[in-house]
């Protein structure tokens, strides 16, 4: 097979298998792979070829997202799948856990103290939305053992900041109790933040 190489804009290297375009790559990795162009190779090094640019786009878009925000190495799959192989994708997810940079014990720990003291979520929303993320069950409940939230105290933010106008209204306090279930508040937490709300 004959492999040849062009190179492209924003350090892209174009590859070409027997005249037709195959796959692209980086500058770099094509230097370090030491493939002079035009060069002959069996169908086994073609293959390994393929395999290497693959992991090395994976690896490099693994990095490129982790450097916005933290991720689970669920989410970061999902992510890399939308334009890498499953193979790639999975070593590229192996090799960030191994170099630390993917650790969903602290993705967790750091989103929920988030959901917690930032947006007022409940113990419910706050273990959908880790399980949305990729976390796994075990390490969603061992995280969430750990805060000690006090729900009408949250409640009670979440009415001061957005709900109370809504209880003067008439069948307000029916609307805004309907509006906090769906937040994931217990109706009784509820029923206690209210009476607290009224009596301060």
């Amino acid at each position: 097979m004959k492999i040849t190489a062009q190179s492209g804009r924003a350090g892209k290297v174009h590859i070409y298998a027997d005249g037709e375009y195959a796959i692209t790559t980086d500058e770099r990795f094509w230097l370090e792979s030491g493939i002079q162009s035009p060069s002959e190779l069996s169908d086994e090094e073609w293959e390994l070829l393929v395999e290497r640019i693959g992991y090395r786009k994976a690896l490099n878009k693994g990095a490129d997202l982790l450097s916005r925000r933290a991720h689970s190495a669920a989410e970061l799959k999902r992510k890399l799948l939308r334009t890498c192989d499953e193979q790639s994708a999975q070593k590229a997810v192996e090799k960030l856990t191994e170099l630390g940079y993917l650790d969903d014990r602290a993705f967790a720990e750091e989103l929920a103290s988030h959901l917690f003291n930032t947006k007022n979520y409940s113990r419910a929303n706050v273990r959908a939305r880790l399980l949305e993320k990729g976390v796994s069950r075990s390490v969603a409940d061992d995280v969430l053992e750990a805060f000690e939230v006090d729900p009408v105290e949250s409640i009670l933010r979440i009415i001061n900041k957005s709900y109370a106008a809504r209880l003067g209204a008439q069948g307000g306090e029916e609307k805004v109790t309907a509006a906090l279930q769906r937040r994931g508040f217990s109706y009784r937490d509820i029923r206690e933040a209210l009476a607290r709300f009224y009596n301060e």
